[in-house]
């Protein structure tokens, strides 16, 4: 994490395919805080592609695209 953020990364994501849980974090003056925490069965606007609706378990192949 000290690597990112001395590298100005803005956003990071992190999934975790044993619980199926999406975590983003943002970039803060004091590191990056955790910006949303979200798992399959929910969907999101998740930073920075807040403009997109995201079923999560999209991600872990839980879900269909389309659905």
């Amino acid at each position: 994490m000290r690597v990112l953020r001395e590298a100005g990364v803005p956003y990071y994501w992190i999934l975790n395919p044993d619980e199926k849980v999406l975590v983003v974090r943002r970039l803060q003056p004091d590191g990056h805080p955790v910006a949303l925490a979200a798992s399959t069965g929910e969907t999101v606007r998740a930073e920075p592609f807040d403009a997109v609706e995201l079923p999560v378990g999209v991600l872990f192949g839980d879900e269909d695209e389309e659905e």
